[in-house]
C-alpha cells in the first residue's frame, strides 16, 4: 500500500511493520504508524506498526519473517537487535494453487542465432573450455594471443573469443556428486547456444578427462568442436600454436552465422538478485516477476535459483507447483541444503550478508520472500538440479547456492541466453557467454551506478511507476539484449572471472 509522497509503505494489510522510504529522524511519524518513531530509521528499514511482545511473529508481505527476540513498541526499528529466525517450519500444500496464465498468441521475435542443434543463440562467440585448473593460463594465452594476432578481424560475424577457465578439475573423486556437477556444467557450457564453437582443453592427466567430456556421441557436431591436451601437444607454446590454428578454422565456421528472426519463446532467462537491500522484494523482484509471466506466456522459460535464498519462501513455490511430484523434488532440495550445511559447519540462516542488513534485510526468511518474488505467478514446471539441462518450456527451478556467480554459471550451463540481475547494494559483474541485464531497486543507488545499471527500478517508488509497467519495460529490454543491443556490463568488459563452477566434496 503506496500513498502519494507518503515516507513508508505497507506492503500487505496483516504486516506489523512498515518499511522506511526515505531517511525518517527520531520523534517524526511515518505513515501507517501511530505512534512518533522511537530511533532514526533509514531507508529500506522496517517500522514496528503496532506492539510486538517477545517471541511474537514478525509480519512482511504477510508472511513470517521472523520472531521478536524483546518486546518491540510501535514505532520502533525492527532488525538484527530485537528480530530473531526463530523455528522454521512450513505447510508445503504440493500444487494446489497451480493456476495456469493465459498464453499470449501474438507472436514476438527477436534476432538470434539459430543453431544446428535447432536451439537459439543471442550471442555468437568462440569459447576455450577448460576441464582443469591446469590448462586455465594456456586457453588464456591462446585467447591473448589471438586477440594480438588481430585473427578475428576478417570474420566480423563472430563477437568474441571466450577463455572459460575455473579451479578444479582435478584433486577431486571421479565417482561423487562434486564430480557429477562439474560434470554438467562443463558439458552444459560447451553445448551452449551462445558459442558458435568450443576449443575445449585439457593437460592430459587430469581427473576430468577430455574423452570422458567429448564421449562417444559427440557433444557438439559439425565439426564446431576440437579438442586437445597440452602434454600430448607437446606443452605450452606448442599447444599455443596448435590452438590458434584450431580456432582460425573454428572462426570460419562461426562467421557463417547470422541472426534471423526466432520467436521469444527461445529465449531462456536465469534470474539472479545479488547486494539485496530493503527495495528488492518491493520494487526490482516483483517486476522481474512481472517480465518472468510475460515472457512466460509467450511459451518462453524463465528459471529462479539460489535454494539457499528461497529457504522460508518454499511453501509458497510448493502450493504453485503443477504436480505433487515437482514440488516434492523442491523440497528434497531444500532438506539436501539443511543437511549440506549442516554437516559442514554452517546453517541455513547465515544470509543476509553484511551488505544486505545494512540495506535493511534482517533474516533469510525476509530475504527469500522478496527474491521468490523474481519467480512471479506462473506455475513451477520442474525443478532441476546445478547445471542440469533444461528440457520443458514456463517457470522452473535449477538449484544452486546464492553466491551470485556460481549460481549464474550454473543457469548458463543449464541453457540460458539471457540473465537478469537485480541489485539494491550494487553489484558489477557479468557473464559470458550469456549478456547480464542489471535492475536496480532504487533510484539513488541508480543514480551513483547508472553506467553499471541497465534499468531503474526505484521509480516505482520515486516516481509511482506501476510494476505492470515496469516488468513491460523489462521485457523489451530482455528482447532488445537478446536481438544483440549491449547490456552495460557486456559494454564495460564483465565475464572474465565469473565463471565459478560449484565445488561440493574433499579436495584432495
Amino acid at each position: 500500500m503506496l500513498q502519494p509522497h507518503a515516507n513508508s509503505i505497507l506492503l500487505n494489510a496483516d504486516d506489523n511493520v512498515v518499511i522506511a522510504l526515505e531517511d525518517i529522524e527520531a520523534g517524526k511519524q511515518a505513515a501507517f504508524v501511530d505512534a512518533p518513531l522511537v530511533n532514526e530509521i533509514q531507508r529500506g528499514h522496517k517500522i514496528a506498526r503496532s506492539p510486538i511482545a517477545t517471541g511474537q511473529n514478525v509480519i512482511r508481505y504477510g508472511q513470517i519473517i521472523g520472531q521478536a527476540k524483546s518486546d518491540i513498541r510501535p514505532g520502533e526499528h525492527v532488525h538484527v537487535h530485537n528480530l530473531g529466525m526463530g523455528d522454521h517450519s512450513q505447510d508445503y500444500q504440493h500444487a494446489e494453487a497451480s493456476v495456469p496464465l493465459a498464453p499470449i498468441t501474438d507472436e514476438r521475435t527477436f534476432m538470434g542465432y539459430r543453431r544446428a542443434t535447432g536451439r537459439a543463440g543471442t550471442r555468437n562467440y568462440i569459447g576455450i573450455l577448460t576441464s582443469v585448473n591446469c590448462s586455465g593460463s594456456v586457453a588464456k594465452f591462446i585467447a591473448e594471443a589471438a586477440e594480438k594476432s588481430g585473427l578475428l578481424d576478417e570474420f566480423p560475424n563472430v563477437d568474441g573469443i571466450v577463455p572459460i577457465v575455473h579451479g578444479t578439475g582435478c584433486g577431486m573423486s571421479a565417482r561423487d556428486e562434486g564430480y557429477a556437477t562439474l560434470f554438467r556444467t562443463l558439458s552444459g557450457y560447451a553445448q551452449h547456444p551462445n558459442f558458435a564453437a568450443i576449443l575445449l582443453i585439457g593437460l592430459g592427466c587430469e581427473v576430468m578427462q577430455i574423452a570422458d567430456l567429448v564421449g562417444e556421441r559427440k557433444i557438439r557436431t559439425g565439426g564446431d568442436l576440437r579438442y586437445m591436451t597440452i602434454q600430448q601437444t607437446g606443452g605450452t607454446r606448442k599447444t599455443i600454436e596448435a590452438g590458434l590454428k584450431e580456432l582460425r578454422e573454428l572462426a570460419a565456421l562461426a562467421n557463417i552465422a547470422v541472426r534471423t528472426p526466432i520467436p521469444v519463446s527461445e529465449i531462456t532467462v536465469g534470474m539472479q538478485c545479488g547486494g539485496s537491500d530493503g527495495y528488492s522484494g518491493i520494487t526490482a523482484n516483483p517486476a522481474l516477476g512481472i517480465a518472468s509471466d510475460l515472457l512466460v506466456r509467450h511459451g518462453g522459460t524463465t528459471i529462479l535459483s539460489e535454494t539457499s535464498e528461497i529457504y522460508g519462501a518454499e511453501h509458497l513455490l510448493t502450493r504453485r507447483a503443477v504436480s505433487v511430484d515437482v514440488g516434492r523434488k523442491l523440497i528434497e532440495r531444500v532438506r539436501w541444503w539443511e543437511d549440506y550445511t549442516a554437516r559442514n559447519g554452517g546453517e541455513m540462516d547465515n544470509n543476509p550478508s553484511p551488505g544486505n542488513k545494512r540495506g535493511g534485510l534482517t533474516t533469510i526468511l525476509e530475504k527469500s520472500l522478496g527474491a521468490a518474488a523474481k519467480g512471479g505467478s506462473a506455475p513451477l514446471v520442474d525443478v532441476y538440479k546445478f547445471g542440469e539441462p533444461i528440457d520443458k518450456k514456463g517457470f522452473v527451478f535449477m538449484d544452486s547456492p546464492g553466491f551470485d556467480p556460481c549460481s549464474v554459471t550454473g543457469q548458463i550451463a543449464s541453457g540460458a541466453n539471457i540473465i537478469v540481475f537485480t541489485t539494491g547494494r550494487g553489484s558489477v559483474s557479468g557473464y559470458m557467454p550469456t549478456p547480464c541485464i542489471k535492475l536496480a531497486t532504487n533510484s539513488e543507488m541508480y543514480g551513483r551506478m547508472s553506467e553499471d545499471m541497465d534499468i531503474n527500478c526505484g521509480d516505482v517508488i520515486s516516481e509511482n511507476v506501476s510494476l505492470e509497467a515496469k516488468g513491460e519495460e523489462i521485457f523489451e529490454k530482455i528482447i532488445a539484449v537478446a536481438s544483440g543491443a549491449k547490456s552495460k556490463s557486456e559494454k564495460l568488459g564483465f565475464g572474465g572471472v565469473e565463471f565459478v563452477p560449484w565445488q561440493i566434496g574433499a579436495v584432495m
